[in-house]
């Protein structure tokens, strides 16, 4: 059994149309997504029709909850962010349509799954806070402060942007990376192909290329 997963779109439907691809060839059967699919990218509203249409599972991550309170935070909150990142909430606030803001709403910050006879806890920034960036400079000390939250054997985690696979204790932390804006120096899309198997789960990094021209001239 074999799952794409991926996070932080961002926006950048070209890359998640790359990435898709490339696990389908690669014979991916399942995708989930950790959330922070829209914002920086111009094709946000892009991004959510093809979630649905394609069914795949997705979480809702720190910047998709940001987008959405935009009107009742107002200028107040936007004033202690810098100019470009309030124009870039404004600007994707503006361009969702009222159909693609209920479905955002719609989505869990976290999800339990069984698959496969193994148990994942899936999570956009740790199991207690969307916002909590994880990475390879994380204490292993509080690697296990979470993974004793969960209960699960695996852990599913996105928003540092960043790639990793990492074990602490009995419980293993798993990051895709970012398909839309990796922290890496990479500009290509980052994910994880996931093969679930009888005894084990293996891994499998990818960075796949795409038109970055698309996404910054349209």
């Amino acid at each position: 059994m074999k799952v794409a997963l991926f996070a932080d779109i961002h926006g950048n439907f070209p890359a998640l149309q790359a990435v898709w691809s490339h696990a389908r060839r690669l014979g991916a059967e399942d995708f989930w997504n950790l959330g922070d699919s829209v914002g920086y990218g111009p094709f946000s509203s892009e991004v959510l029709a093809f979630l649905q249409k394609e069914y795949i599972l997705s979480l809702r991550g720190n910047y998709d909850t940001k987008v959405l309170r935009l009107p009742e935070k107002g200028e107040r909150w936007l004033g202690t962010k810098r100019p470009e990142k309030a124009l870039a909430f404004r600007t994707c606030w503006e361009s969702l349509s009222g159909e693609d803001r209920k479905y955002l709403e719609t989505l869990p910050e976290v999800l339990r799954l069984r698959y496969g006879g193994k148990f994942f806890f899936l999570c956009h920034g740790s199991p207690e806070s969307p916002g909590e960036h994880l990475d390879c400079s994380t204490s292993e000390e509080r690697l296990k402060e979470l993974g004793e939250v969960t209960g699960a054997r695996y852990i599913l985690c996105g928003h540092s942007h960043l790639p990793f696979d990492r074990t602490a204790g009995s419980v293993r932390f798993i990051n895709p990376g970012s398909v839309g804006r990796p922290d890496d120096g990479d500009p290509r899309a980052s994910y994880c192909l996931l093969e679930v198997q009888k005894d084990a789960v293996q891994t499998s990094f990818y960075r796949v290329g795409y038109d970055v021209d698309q996404v910054l001239y349209g």
